[in-house]
C-alpha cells in the first residue's frame, strides 16, 4: 500500500518533524511556532492525528503522550515527490526540471555548490 501525498500543511509539518525524530504533538507545535508564531496547538495536533489516519505519520501510544513518526523517511518521500512533479509538470524531462530552477533564481553560492557537485561527478 502506497503512502498518499502529502498536502502542502503535512508536508511543513513534516518539515518539523524530520529534524526532531519522534515527537509528540507538543514537541512538533513548538518546533513549529518559530515560523509560524499564531499557530494553535490543536491545530497542528488536529492535523498529525489526520497525517496518522492517512498513513504519513506512524503514532506510538504506549506513553501517555503519543509519540509521533514520519512513516516515510525524508529522502524517500523526496524523491517520490520530485518522480511526481517531472513526470506531471516537465513530460518526465529531469533536465527540463533542472533547468527551470537554475532560471528561477538561485543564489550565487547555491550555483556553487552545484557546480561543485557537477565536476565532482565527471571525476
Amino acid at each position: 500500500m502506497s503512502i498518499p501525498k502529502p498536502t502542502a500543511a503535512e508536508l511543513e509539518l513534516l518539515q518539523s518533524l524530520w529534524p526532531l525524530g519522534p515527537a509528540t504533538a507538543k514537541q512538533v507545535h513548538e518546533a513549529m511556532l518559530a515560523d509560524k508564531p499564531d499557530l494553535a496547538y490543536g491545530t497542528v495536533l488536529r492535523l498529525m492525528q489526520i497525517m496518522h489516519t492517512k498513513g504519513i505519520l506512524t503514532r506510538d501510544e504506549s506513553q501517555r503522550s503519543h509519540i509521533y513518526a514520519p512513516a516515510q523517511a525524508q529522502a524517500a518521500l523526496q524523491s517520490s515527490l520530485l518522480k511526481d512533479l517531472v513526470q506531471k509538470a516537465f513530460a518526465g524531462s529531469a533536465k527540463a526540471l533542472v533547468l527551470a530552477a537554475l532560471r528561477s533564481g538561485i543564489s550565487k553560492k547555491e550555483r556553487e555548490e552545484i557546480e561543485k557537485l557537477l565536476k565532482e561527478e565527471k571525476k
